[in-house]
Parts: C-alpha cells; structure tokens; sequence
C-alpha cells in the first residue's frame, strides 16, 4: 500500500470513529469529552491502533471504548468503503500531558535566564 494511501485511510478512520464516538448512548461516556487524536491502521487493514484523549479518567474511557469496539467497527464498515474492516484497539494517548511538561519545563527555564543570579554582581 502506497504511503499516501495509509495516510488517507488512517485519517478517515480517526475521522468516522470520532463521529461515531459521538453517537455513542453510553452514560460512561458521553459527558466525557472524548476525542480521537491519531489511528495507525496495519498495511493488510486487520487492526487499527486509534489514540485518544479525555479530560477525565482514562482507564474508564478506554474500558467503555473496548465494550464498544463491535458497534464502532460496524459503524466505521458503515461509513468507509474498505475491503477489510480493521478491529479496533484503543489506547490512551499521552502526548498532550508531554507537551504540557516541556512547555512548562521552557518556561522555567526561560524564568531562570530572566532573573540572573546575585552572585553575578
């Protein structure tokens, strides 16, 4: 599979899953704000990696998402013109919490050069 092609399939399926995600009448989940950042879908298109985040607990989210993953599969089938309709495996992902840390890591560092030391003088 050409690597534009991969790209194009693995943004539609984040694409058609966080809509799908949406539609879900789970109340785990629906006041979580769940949103899908990324789906790695394998070149023979049997399983699909989808990364996600929320704002509240995690562990909860991904366990309600795993209960879902038979309708959300079918909705995708529904959605996407695929030969193969990948199962779905859903995992936390932790990219936002890392950003968050380095930026607040720059800014002590940039708090500590704009403060010089006394013992400079």
């Amino acid at each position: 599979m050409s690597k534009y092609r991969k790209g194009r399939i693995n943004d539609a399926v984040a694409q058609e899953l966080a809509i799908a995600i949406r539609e879900l009448t789970d109340p785990r989940i629906v006041d979580r704000l769940v949103s899908i950042t990324r789906a790695e879908v394998a070149p023979d298109l049997k399983i699909a990696k989808v990364y996600f985040s929320c704002i509240s607990d995690e562990k909860e989210v991904a366990k309600v998402l795993k209960g879902a993953s038979g309708a959300l599969r079918r909705a995708l089938a529904e959605r996407l013109n695929l030969r193969i309709t990948p199962e779905l495996i859903f995992c936390y992902d932790q990219s936002m919490e890392h950003g968050a840390r380095i930026a607040e890591l720059l800014e002590q560092i940039h708090a500590s050069d704009s403060h010089p030391a006394e013992d400079d003088e």
